[in-house]
């Protein structure tokens, strides 16, 4: 918990991701990456300078066979209010439509489902439970298939809604995360998602898996470029730090 703290911390301070009297909603999908961030910020109230809270929001997407409940239960728990949005967002893409490539409508759906939330809930600033490995991967998809240099920001201002999104995770690893998890019994809502697991985002994931068996230290390296180039946005503000 400790050393999680630390990198987790480490990445706000570098990035200026909270500010005192920060409203935070915490995008909750049920997976091991966002109930991770959810408890380490809600662990991270007591002792950052800077006071803020939180507020849990789960999209339910209306697939068979995901129970929010160990979820509310959870946020109980940590003391941190819990929201869940229930949409027909699955039945809409699989059933009605039948999409072949559902994940770019899914996003948006769901961004927009959030969106409303946040608007109906006065909160202005989302923490997304993106990490290290998404932020590589992504940078990776982005060379590959767009054929440009791009990635997510740690830090984006969404001016046509007013919402800023953080991303408090990025110095840890997809492992330490589900370490984390398996070692704190964190409820896990599997997902029920028709294309899970076969998306361009896997192929890229077992590319960088495949490539590292040769290149132990090709994450480090590519994590290290998209801020020293830097990617919009990516220059740290009070040092570099690398994720352990």
């Amino acid at each position: 918990m400790q050393r999680m703290l630390s990198l987790l911390r480490s990445c706000v301070d570098d990035y200026d991701m909270i500010e005192s009297g920060d409203r935070i909603a915490v995008g909750v999908s049920g997976g091991k990456d966002s109930l991770t961030l959810l408890v380490l910020l809600a662990a991270m109230r007591a002792f950052y300078p800077k006071p803020y809270t939180l507020h849990a929001i789960s999209v339910d997407m209306g697939l068979e066979g995901m129970d929010f409940s160990p979820v509310e239960a959870l946020c109980r728990e940590l003391d941190v209010p819990f929201t869940r949005i229930p949409t027909e967002i699955g039945p809409i893409l699989f059933d009605y439509r039948k999409e072949k490539n559902p994940c770019s409508l899914c996003a948006k759906m769901r961004r927009g489902a959030l969106g409303r939330a946040m608007g109906e809930l006065d909160l202005h600033k989302i923490a997304l439970g993106h990490h290290y490995d998404d932020a590589v991967e992504t940078f990776v998809m982005s060379l590959l298939f767009e054929g440009r240099i791009s990635c997510f920001q740690p830090v984006t201002y969404l001016s046509r809604t007013g919402v800023t999104q953080i991303r408090p995770m990025l110095y840890l690893s997809e492992q330490a995360v589900a370490h984390f998890a398996e070692k704190q019994q964190l409820p896990v809502v599997y997902n029920r998602c028709p294309a899970d697991k076969h998306t361009k985002r896997e192929e890229v994931k077992e590319l960088v898996y495949t490539l590292c068996g040769r290149y132990p230290d090709l994450k480090t390296k590519l994590f290290g470029a998209m801020q020293r180039y830097p990617l919009p946005e990516w220059e740290v503000k009070h040092g570099r730090r690398q994720p352990r």
